[in-house]
């Protein structure tokens, strides 16, 4: 059992989401930085499928009412195990008692907390991610909030560090065609790929606002919703351009001018209010 003493902004629970749902309207969610989090199961000896905490911008204390093995991955947050530090992207034993504290991140946004065994809260939907634009899954946590350690372990893990690059503050990230390229002037998307964007303080898990130049529409009239992925880079009438992230609505009622590239929606998920980013297009 872990006992939650502190959140910081935000911390939630996430796993590797709810696909298959979207037709009922429910998106996947999952950890924004599925690769961050994946790393921290592996390094406990977790299966795939285990259930970490999500914390954003730090500020998370845990108690440990047993001896467990947790490992911190993400943005790159200083840690401290009963007030003394401890390591980053490695396994670490808290005993009974014990504290492990996340102060702020120098660069990036989330940090992801394993433990081995996995968080068991109750599945909703085969997962047990908090999808915070549908309210699905367990609460966001709070003070006072009582984790129970799960069996999602496997072979005992054998990695001491695992050397990660830190997270950019300006990273370049690639882009696809959107379906709806065609309702923007050709210029957008010169603009987009060609232009240095900054990512505003209106963003969540939900996705991304992005200020920089104007994206202006070559066609009138009102698009029909229809279905958004996850790196959908949507263009309101303002032409300020949204780029979604896991808790994406599953439908959109505006044009979508590129996707981005799966592979790097972890880099887009480390970007926190300030930060600068970059599009090119794939080849």
């Amino acid at each position: 059992m872990l006992t939650v003493l502190a959140t910081g902004p935000a911390a939630t629970v996430q796993d590797r989401g709810r696909p298959g749902w979207a037709g009922i309207g429910v998106t996947r969610s999952g950890a924004a930085d599925a690769a961050a989090s994946a790393l921290a199961n592996r390094l406990v000896g977790n299966e795939p499928a285990a259930a970490v905490i999500e914390v954003t911008a730090g500020g998370l204390r845990l108690r440990a009412e047993r001896t467990v093995l947790v490992a911190v991955t993400g943005a790159p947050a200083p840690v401290t195990v009963a007030g003394r530090a401890a390591p980053f992207d490695a396994p670490v034993t808290l005993r009974a008692g014990d504290e492990l504290g996340l102060g702020m991140p120098p660069v990036g946004l989330r940090t992801y907390v394993a433990v081995r065994g996995g968080v068991d809260v109750p599945p909703v939907l085969g997962s047990r991610s908090t999808d915070t634009l549908s309210g699905l899954g367990p609460a966001r946590l709070s003070a006072g909030t009582s984790l129970p350690v799960g069996t999602l372990a496997a072979g005992e893990p054998f990695v001491d560090v695992a050397p990660v690059r830190l997270p950019s503050s300006a990273p370049v990230l690639r882009v696809l065609p959107g379906p709806r390229r065609d309702w923007l002037e050709p210029a957008a998307w010169a603009a987009l790929t060609g232009q240095e964007w900054t990512v505003s303080a209106d963003s969540d898990r939900v996705g991304l606002r992005l200020a920089g130049p104007v994206l202006r529409r070559s066609r009138d009239g009102e698009l029909p919703s229809e279905g958004l992925v996850p790196g959908a880079v949507q263009v309101p009438p303002d032409g300020a351009p949204v780029l979604f992230l896991v808790d994406h609505p599953v439908t959109g009622g505006y044009p979508v001018l590129a996707v981005v590239a799966t592979s790097d929606l972890p880099a887009a998920a480390q970007l926190r209010p300030g930060d600068r980013v970059r599009f090119r297009p794939a080849r």
